[in-house]
């Protein structure tokens, strides 16, 4: 069916009045752009702008991946589901139509209430034994954006092989050959709401983790969750640990799917952090604590001075590791043979901080389903206690293995034991950043994200992709390219095929170059390794390689 049979099939099926306006409204290319092709189930679910049209998010396709769900799972004989949502604009009525599409299977569906953080869902899975779960999010995108990500009954998102075979069944789907279920014919019967007490003994859990029973009695930290679902969770979660001082941002206190006040709520862009940062100068703040809307994120700033210094995900990963590490070596609870897992696209440093007590490090792809994986091959080998820490550079970690996906919450309890122990040794964060630094050489890596918009930018985007995969760069700046890896191809590691190609130069520079999984972006992942002095200079040298390279689309 061409675009525009599509669209005026939507014009005389639509019911719901608001797509329908949008849907009369559009010009040609509006047209084109939303229904040229279908909102794709890729690895990590559903997720686009909230619009009508097949490539956009809204109740129709949110059907329609249900439907699909819901046929893989009759399938497999699967018949239990938890779901919840985040703090997005429809997210929990995109929650509701999926309990009720599931539910119109016989599938019992186990839903919260009101928004969650993402890790909760996993938690969920995995307490009731769901055979899987759902979550509507879009993490950190726009306002404008939502998303839909399926969980399998370890609580892990999805694994390539699984997500194909729920896409081949999303495909058997027709939009409109039934009315959309109501989920009042469902409450009470197969759509059943979880209560107080699995939340408290998530939190229970969580707390589990710390490394330290000392209250954060002298630590004095502001609290964002962005508008988002950590609003409740981890301000509790942080005043049971000791941490009193603790004052949340008022304007972003609640949720929010507007995000009146940070339009984009990314924790790992400084702006993010900007409203934080004003509360932390007028309460003398050690440290900003921020999650993003699902709050499987963490974002982080520290005094530095009279400033406040944003940190990046791979410097609060590299600080909670060496805190874990040591913390658990001092108290004799660090597992023999212990194992932490990073994404390709994480600092290298990290290796070089778990060498100092015997640990392993394994790489992964990036998605933190991938150091999830990890977590259930050590629990299938007996040895899930050996599982020390997980992170990757977009600010997820996770410590524990009660759940399968990154987790703000633990993240936040664990920055903040981490600035309360340094605290009471007479040390800042930033003051061991160095230490570390000292120890281990200087690790710098920085992002570069190229936006493609449309249906013109994905065609320019794959063509680039195309280009760069066949000729690579020659050079790292001025330091030669020593190896070459891509892992489309690659049999080398015993990893995945995905679209990521890898360069390191005889300098020790690094370049990953990706799509985004999530946005219409390729991103490049710049790492530098020398003195303080050269790194940055360094980096735009081979940043200029990428932009000259990435822009010419």
């Amino acid at each position: 069916m061409s675009y525009s049979e599509k669209y005026k099939e939507w014009c005389s099926k639509v019911e719901d009045k608001e797509l329908l306006s949008e849907l009369y409204a559009m010009s040609e290319d509006q047209k084109k752009e939303a229904f040229s092709g279908d909102l794709s189930f890729g690895t990590a679910g559903l997720r686009g702008i909230m619009a009508a049209g097949t490539a956009r998010m809204n109740i129709y396709t949110v059907y329609r991946a249900t439907e699909g769900l819901a046929r893989y799972m009759d399938a497999h004989r699967m018949r239990s589901c938890a779901i919840t949502y985040d703090s997005r604009n429809n997210s929990k009525r995109f929650c509701e139509l999926a309990a009720a599409t599931l539910a119109a299977h016989g599938i019992s569906v186990y839903l919260t209430p009101e928004c969650m953080p993402t890790p909760y869902l996993s938690f969920m899975v995995r307490e009731l034994h769901c055979d899987t779960g759902v979550n509507v999010t879009a993490s950190h995108n726009p306002s404008e954006y939502n998303g839909y990500k399926v969980y399998d009954s370890s609580g892990c998102q999805l694994l390539d092989e699984d997500a194909a075979e729920v896409t081949s069944y999303i495909e058997t789907v027709e939009l409109f050959d039934k009315p959309l279920p109501e989920i009042s014919q469902y409450e009470g019967n197969l759509v059943h709401y979880t209560d107080k007490l699995l939340e408290e003994m998530y939190i229970d859990r969580v707390l589990q983790e710390r490394l330290t029973d000392a209250p954060l009695d002298s630590l004095n930290a502001v609290y964002t969750p962005l508008n988002g679902a950590g609003y409740r969770v981890v301000p509790e979660t942080l005043r049971r640990m000791g941490l009193n001082n603790l004052t949340i941002v008022k304007e972003q206190s609640l949720p929010d799917g507007n995000f009146p006040t940070c339009p984009y709520p990314n924790p790992e862009k400084s702006e993010t952090l900007a409203l934080a940062k004003q509360v932390a100068v007028e309460t003398n703040a050690d440290l900003i604590i921020a999650n993003d809307p699902d709050c499987d994120r963490l974002g982080v700033a520290v005094k530095d001075g009279d400033k406040y210094r944003q940190l990046s995900g791979n410097e609060v990963g590299v600080l909670l590791a060496d805190c874990i590490l040591r913390e658990m070596y001092r108290e004799g609870t660090l597992p023999q043979n212990p194992v932490l897992v990073k994404t390709i696209v994480t600092t290298p440093m990290l290796d070089a901080i778990a060498r100092q007590y015997g640990a392993e490090v394994r790489d992964v792809l990036t998605g933190f389903k991938y150091i999830g994986n990890v977590i259930a091959k050590l629990e299938k080998e007996g040895h899930s206690e050996r599982y020390v820490f997980g992170f990757e550079e977009s600010c997820g970690y996770l410590k524990g293995s009660y759940v399968r996906d990154k987790d703000g919450v633990i993240a936040a309890v664990l920055i903040a034991e981490c600035a309360s122990i340094l605290k009471s040794q007479g040390k800042t964060v930033v003051s061991r950043l160095d230490e570390l630094y000292s120890e281990h050489g200087y690790f710098y890596q920085n992002t570069v994200s190229y936006r493609f918009e449309g249906l013109s930018g994905a065609e320019d985007k794959e063509k680039l992709l195309a280009a760069i995969r066949k000729t690579p760069f020659e050079t790292l700046g001025t330091s030669p390219v020593t190896d070459s890896c891509d892992f489309l191809t690659q049999t080398l590691y015993d990893l995945p095929r995905a679209d990521v190609l890898r360069l390191r130069s005889a300098d020790g520079s690094q370049l990953i170059v990706r799509p985004s999984g999530t946005e219409p972006l390729i991103k490049c992942y710049i790492t530098v390794k020398g003195d303080k002095t050269v790194v940055l200079s360094r980096f735009e040298e081979i940043k200029a390689q990428t932009d000259g390279f990435f822009s010419k689309g």
